[in-house]
This record gives C-alpha cells, sequence and structure tokens, in this order.
C-alpha cells in the first residue's frame, strides 16, 4: 500500500499505461554534444528513472539545424542522432519508465551562435532582450518546419521511444510565440485570431500522428494563463485545449506565464505550490483526456491533494527529482524526510544560459549520489555546523572516516539560520532539518556549545584532518557606527537587535534589501506604526550578481511596500543624528532616523589553525550552493 495512493495509481496515456502520476517535465541540462546524447545525459536521466519517476520528458530537442536553442541541448534533425537517442531510450525503459521527446524550434529564442541567420518569429516582434528584431516566417518556411517536426518524432519512435511533447506554452519558441498574441500580429492563415494562431501547432500535431500513428503519445505544453495584459487568457486556454484534444492529443500540460512577465512562468521561491493548478483544474473539467500541472509541486503531500482533489491528473515534478533523483521512491516508501528538499532557488537552471551543466544548490552531485569508500580510513575533525560544516562532515562519514562535528552555538546551520527568516526564504529551515537529520542517522558524534581551540587541536584532535568551516562574520564601516544605534543586518534577523521605526540600511545587496523586506509593512498603508526604510546602494542595480524569478519578486515587493531604493547613492558623512548621502550630484541629508543597518558584506572568520582544510566562508565567502558543493567535493576526495 503505498503513503500517496493518488499519486502512485497508475494512468493510461492514449494506448499507454504509465506507473504513476509523477512525470519529470522538461529541463535544459547542458549535457548534450554539438546535439548529440552523451553519456552524461544518460545517466542522468536514467537516474530519474531509477528514482522511480513514472514518464521523463526530456529537454528541449530541436528538429532543424539552423537554429540553436542553448549551446549544449539535445536535437534529432537527422539519422544520425537516432543511435544515441536510442541508448537513452532502453537506459529509461529498463526501469518501466515511459519517455518523450520535447520537441522544438527555438525561433526568435536561438542563441546567437556566430553565422546563425536572422532569427524568426511570427511576425517581427521579439523578445524584451532582443538585440535586433527577428523577421516574420514566411509560409513556405512553415511548411517545412512542419514537415521537420513530424520527420524528427519519427526519428524518435524509431529509437524505441514513448512519444514526444509540442512545447507551445510561455510565449517560448516557435509554437509558443505562434500562439500568443503578444509576439504574433499576423493577418495571414497563421494570425489574425485564436484560430489563426493555433494553426501552426494543430497542422505540427497532424505531421507528427501521420508519421508516428496512434499508439505514439503526444501532448502538449501550454499555458493556461499567461497572466499578462494582451496575453492569452485562462477562456482562451480551455477553448485551445478543447481544439488539441480534438486534433488527438493524449494529455495536456498545462503550465503558465511566459517568458516576457518574469517570475509568472518559473515561480521564485517562497511563492504558493502549485501556481497554475487552477487553471489545470478548468481545463481539466472539460477534457476527457488527462491533463497535468507543473512548478513548485516540491514535496509530495503536495501533488498528492492536487490529484485527489481534482486539481489534476498528473503532477510534473522537476527540480526537486533533480535535487532527489529517489523522490519518488523514498515518497512511495513513506520516507518522506528523507528527500533532500528542493528550495525552488532556481540555481539549478542559472549557469545553463553561460554554458554551464545543470548543478543544484543543496544537491552538490546532481547526476549521482555514489560516493566511494576512503582507500585509507581517517581522523577527522570538522570545526563549525553550518551547510559547509554539515556537508564535510556527512560527506567524509559516508568515505569511512570518522568524524567528529564541533559547534560553538547550541544550534545547527549557523548564517543559514539567518537566511530563513526573511519572507520568502522559510524553505531554507528544510535544509538545516534534512542535513541534521542525516548527520544523526549517520552516527556522527556531535559536540554543541563546543569551541575548538589551538590547545585542543594539539591535544584532544593530535593527529586529525582539521577540516574549518567557522564561517563569515558582518562587515561594519567603523567611523559610521557614531550614528545612535546601529546594528547589521544579522542582528536585526537573529533577533539581537531591535530597530525603531526609521531606519536606514546602507546596501542594497541580497542580505540589505530581504531585512529591508523583512523589516518594511506587508502593505504600504500609511499605518503611523508602520516603519520607513530607506535602502542606500552605491551601484545602479539591487541584488548584483543575482537573476531571475527571486530577484523581480522581491524588488516588486519592496517597491510595493514602499521601501526607498536609493541608488548610485554614497553616503559622505554620518553623525549621532544625521546620515549624508550624495546623488547625481546633489547632497542630501537624513535627519529623523533613529537605526543605521549594515549590510554591506562579510569578511572570513579567521583561522587559527595552519594546518587545516578551510573551506565555506571562511575560506570565501559565497552563497549556500557555493559552501555545499566545496565542502561535499573537498570530503569526497579525503
Amino acid at each position: 500500500m503505498h503513503h500517496f495512493p493518488h499519486l502512485f495509481s497508475p494512468i493510461q496515456i492514449g494506448n499507454t499505461t504509465v506507473k504513476n502520476r509523477i512525470f519529470l517535465p522538461p529541463l535544459s541540462t547542458n549535457l548534450a554534444d554539438k546535439g548529440y546524447v552523451t553519456d552524461a545525459l544518460v545517466e542522468h536521466y536514467s537516474n530519474r528513472a531509477k528514482g522511480g519517476v513514472g514518464l521523463i520528458i526530456t529537454e528541449v530537442t530541436t528538429v532543424e539545424p539552423v537554429y540553436t536553442y542553448l549551446p549544449g541541448d539535445m536535437s534529432i534533425h537527422d539519422d544520425s542522432y537516432i543511435p544515441g537517442w536510442k541508448k537513452l531510450v532502453d537506459a529509461v525503459h529498463q526501469y518501466d519508465t515511459k519517455i518523450l521527446s520535447q520537441l522544438f524550434h527555438p525561433a526568435y529564442m536561438a542563441f546567437p551562435i556566430p553565422g546563425t541567420p536572422q532569427l524568426i518569429a511570427p511576425s517581427n516582434v521579439g523578445p524584451y532582450y532582443a538585440k535586433s528584431a527577428p523577421r516574420p516566417a514566411t509560409v513556405e518556411e512553415l511548411h517545412v518546419i512542419v514537415r521537420q517536426f513530424g520527420e524528427a518524432a519519427r526519428r524518435f519512435q524509431q529509437a524505441g521511444g514513448d512519444g514526444v511533447e509540442i512545447q507551445a506554452a510561455h510565449a517560448h519558441g516557435l509554437l509558443g510565440g505562434f500562439l500568443t498574441p503578444l509576439y504574433n500580429k499576423r493577418t495571414d492563415e497563421y494570425g489574425g485570431d485564436i484560430n489563426g494562431r493555433l494553426r501552426l501547432t494543430l497542422e505540427v500535431i497532424e505531421a507528427i500522428r501521420k508519421q508516428c500513428g496512434e499508439d505514439f503519445i503526444i501532448d502538449v505544453r501550454i499555458s493556461g494563463d499567461e497572466y499578462s495584459d494582451g496575453g492569452l487568457t485562462l477562456n482562451d486556454m480551455i477553448y485551445v485545449s478543447k481544439q488539441l484534444e480534438r486534433a488527438g492529443v493524449n494529455f495536456i500540460h498545462v503550465s503558465g506565464g511566459n517568458t516576457i512577465k518574469r517570475g509568472s512562468s518559473m515561480p521564485a521561491p517562497g511563492t504558493s505550490p502549485a501556481p497554475h493548478a487552477q487553471a489545470a483544474e478548468e481545463i481539466r473539467r472539460r477534457l476527457t483526456i488527462p491533463v497535468s500541472t507543473v512548478a513548485r509541486i516540491n514535496e509530495p503531500w503536495i501533488a498528492e491533494e492536487l490529484i485527489a482533489n481534482g486539481k489534476t491528473d498528473i503532477c510534473m515534478i522537476g527540480r526537486p527529482n533533480l535535487c532527489d533523483s529517489e523522490f519518488a521512491n523514498k515518497a512511495a516508501a513513506g520516507k518522506t524526510d528523507d528527500i533532500r528538499p528542493c528550495i525552488g532557488c532556481g540555481r539549478c537552471l542559472t549557469g545553463i544560459m553561460f554554458g554551464k551543466p545543470i548543478a543544484c544548490t543543496v544537491n552538490p552531485s546532481v547526476e549521482s549520489d555514489a560516493i566511494e569508500p576512503a582507500p585509507e580510513k581517517k581522523k577527522v575533525l570538522v570545526i563549525g555546523a553550518g551547510p559547509a560544516g554539515m556537508e564535510a562532515a556527512y560527506t567524509a562519514k559516508m568515505r569511512g572516516h570518522e568524524v567528529i562535528l564541533c559547534e560553538k552555538s547550541q544550534e545547527l546551520g549557523g548564517l543559514l539560520r539567518l537566511a530563513s527568516v526573511p519572507i520568502g526564504k522559510q524553505e531554507l529551515c528544510k535544509v538545516i532539518k534534512f542535513m541534521a537529520r542525516r548527520l544523526k542517522h549517520a552516527g556522527i558524534e556531535i559536540r554543541m556549545n563546543c569551541e575548538v581551540t589551538p590547545d585542543m587541536i594539539s591535544s584532544d584532535f593530535e593527529g586529525y584532518e582539521i577540516i574549518c568551516t567557522s564561517g563569515a562574520q558582518p562587515k561594519v564601516i567603523k567611523p559610521f557606527q557614531c550614528f545612535k544605534q546601529t546594528m547589521t543586518a544579522d542582528d536585526v534577523l537573529s533577533g539581537k537587535g531591535f530597530p525603531g521605526r526609521k531606519i536606514v540600511i546602507l546596501g542594497g545587496g541580497s542580505v540589505g534589501c530581504e531585512t529591508a523586506d523583512y523589516l518594511a509593512p506587508l502593505i504600504d498603508d500609511r499605518f503611523p506604526a508602520n516603519r520607513d526604510v530607506t535602502v542606500i546602494e552605491m551601484t545602479d542595480t539591487l541584488m548584483a550578481g543575482e537573476g531571475g524569478a527571486a530577484k523581480s519578486v522581491l524588488t516588486q515587493r519592496l517597491i510595493r511596500k514602499g521601501v526607498k531604493l536609493e541608488l548610485n547613492s554614497v553616503v559622505t558623512n554620518v553623525d549621532a543624528t544625521s546620515i549624508t548621502y550624495e546623488k547625481d550630484g546633489k547632497e542630501h541629508v537624513i535627519t529623523d532616523a533613529d537605526t543605521l543597518i549594515f549590510a554591506v558584506g562579510y569578511s572570513p572568520v579567521p583561522v587559527d589553525c595552519s594546518h587545516a582544510h578551510v573551506l565555506g566562508d571562511c575560506n570565501q565567502v559565497g552563497n549556500l550552493k557555493d559552501a555545499i558543493t566545496a565542502a561535499h567535493h573537498f570530503a569526497k576526495a579525503l
């Protein structure tokens, strides 16, 4: 008896039975080689199949040779790709997992590889980041592309694949672009109204069905609602879904949003689970074929509830299956506390645009969790039980070493505990809880309230390999501490400092902005007790180095809350009662502030041991992913 009976019940997709309702949606990996399947790709997908998912949809697979979506993405535009695909399909099938390829034409979203011709689009409308306008595809070109989709599907079928997904969501790529009125301004048979905009997708479906027959699965990924003025609405997409069912599609993959409205298609961490479930439910009520939903379904109970409550038939669970390839198996066995928690940070895909392979903040070894036994067993002391220390201790123990972990405070987690305090960051608590549970189950000796001294290292821990992960400490600007009340952002988030009502925060990086968000009123309603918060940042941007949905959502929230954001601003003088800063050549003086908060970065905690291996922030200040990855790979080689 499964612990999640709805999630682990089989489902009929066309003429194919899939063993459960956990499907892996398409996520770019950058692991292909000039479009060809690599051993790394086979390992990546077969590990998810081994981990128990019912059906896998591969990442973007291009159907023609001219336009590349990402340099490391897959292709199937001629027969030379078939042997690699067969190897991948066979590897997945051995675990009774079905596999579809997501067929795609990037069009106006193609990667600007040198020599690429002018990009094509429905009209001469390109995405917001385009450097030049695309040209409208001709009708003759569209007829060729339709044939290419059909031929690509036939090749995947020859490789043993179970079906294909047609990507028409998110105003993304050629078909998504043709479907949305935001990009399609045509007045010929491929535009003008919703039937014209849908025509290209229907022709692609017809070509695939003609090439591959009735037993081949075809699903279409759509945005159930683009949540954008001028974009596709839920009512539009109910109509579109009915036409897709009539055209012989086997199931509908309901996503949402688009690439124009940041955070709508790939929602930010800390936002509501399953944001597209309402659209999926409304579409599902009007169809007889199955419907799936996707996005931020990070825990098995959420997926179970969605299916049990009639919101969806299938849950697409992507990033959590990257974070823990055994997600499905652990859920089926009721071992939910052992699932490595996905925090929804999106760093798995951050490096993709820069040619880096897929990665994960919480899982430093996305492709394989295997840890080889060390040839020589050692005694290991890990100093500091932040994320780097906990990861190093666990990995070293798995290598077979005898490990002692010492933490000078009474709690595990280090700075990660403070990072979980701001709004939308609560999922970081799960990481601490998961890592602590692993340490306990591994039988690692943990000494709390234990500050390791040089004397202890030379006596109690003589002969030990020393790994120091003592973290970082917040910087302050000493001349500015003359102000009547100063504290660091860490003081605020830890409860050690309690600011007043009129607050100035120095530093508009992630910590400064998250602290401002934490302190600002939830709504800007001019209530007398509301805090008044000003962020002063030297550069011309907030949260430099960050990107994507998290940055966008936090920035929007700060603006909505009435937080004053002073960019390109340099504080020139501080005395006991006033803060002076210069912006655009003009001097501004704040005379009514009662608290000055420093959020100006961190410096490594000095390490008082010459032969220690120094990891994490005490080596080089970075983010959570940096800390866990460095600790894991060091300990894996220890």
